[in-house]
């Protein structure tokens, strides 16, 4: 089926869709939509190729989760998974040569450094807070 077909079946209905109040567009949270938006560019079940960025199982790095677009019929050899922990600066290098030597969804390329790069920052452990100096009387 064409990715336009399945997007215009489940664009409003589906189980991944977070709807609230006030909020013109709603969210999502299907795996390998990079932003959490519902829209048809970000969607990570309609497309035959797609990019994810998740945190990687022991929290030192990330993993990129993305889909062959000719296995697009055997699920479970469709999803590939590579873990990067090379260091953050390097294994964003590595994430966007994946990208781009694979002629990967380009458009999705800043989407996915970004995405990265927020998943390695929630691994830096927080500075620690000063403490404030009691008063002696």
């Amino acid at each position: 089926m064409s990715s336009h077909l399945v997007w215009s079946i489940i664009r409003n209905n589906n189980a991944f869709l977070r709807k609230k109040r006030n909020i013109n567009k709603p969210f999502s949270t299907e795996p390998n939509n990079l932003t959490n938006l519902s829209s048809y560019r970000y969607n990570g079940l309609v497309h035959k190729k797609t990019v994810g960025v998740v945190d990687a199982p022991d929290k030192k790095g990330f993993t990129v989760v993305y889909k062959k677009a000719t296995k697009q019929n055997k699920p479970r050899q469709c999803i590939v998974k590579r873990t990067m922990k090379s260091g953050p600066r390097r294994s964003l290098a590595k994430l966007e040569r994946l990208l781009k030597a694979n002629k990967y969804r380009t458009d999705l390329t800043k989407a996915a450094l970004r995405r990265a790069s927020a998943v390695l920052r929630s691994q830096k452990p927080l500075p620690a807070k000063k403490q404030k100096a009691k008063k002696q009387e």
